[in-house]
């Protein structure tokens, strides 16, 4: 009987992880979203940074330092908003584990699983705010066509 009840238990434990589970797989996207961004503006950096060691024309080094200004600010925002994501991963991860310890060692911790639960979509909301910002960095430098 007391088998039963500890099936029971640890069913109910992984019923009540489920959703942070699907947080932390959204995290992990994101996350993956916003690193491919990172590469890419560091490749791109590296081209201007080859086109900058090649130029002697003022005017041209200027427009050079000014894209590598451009690109070195969204490389700052991205990895900002990947720390902040990172810590949202790592609290939605100790909330998982805190449930776990909840109901295994009979402590009442509601409110400890609310706060990492509050923190970790805190730290979220504020990696997707400075993300956005580097979205918009990105399309306000974004040039079509001749210049």
């Amino acid at each position: 009987m007391n088998e039963v009840l500890v099936a029971d238990s640890i069913a109910r434990v992984i019923q009540l992880s489920i959703a942070p589970v699907f947080l932390l797989t959204a995290i992990g996207t994101l996350l993956s979203v916003m690193t491919n961004r990172l590469h890419r503006v560091i490749d791109r950096a590296r081209v201007w940074e080859a086109k900058l060691e090649t130029e002697s024309s003022p005017n041209e080094i200027a427009h050079h330092n000014s894209h590598l200004a451009t690109l070195s600010k969204r490389a700052k925002l991205i990895g900002s908003a990947i720390t902040l994501c990172t810590a949202a991963a790592l609290f939605v991860c100790t909330l998982i584990a805190t449930l776990f310890v909840e109901r295994f060692v009979n402590l009442d911790l509601k409110t400890p699983v609310a706060l990492l639960f509050i923190f970790a979509m805190l730290l979220l909301i504020a990696g997707l705010i400075i993300f956005l910002r580097e979205i918009f960095v990105a399309t306000h430098s974004l040039r079509i066509g001749p210049h």
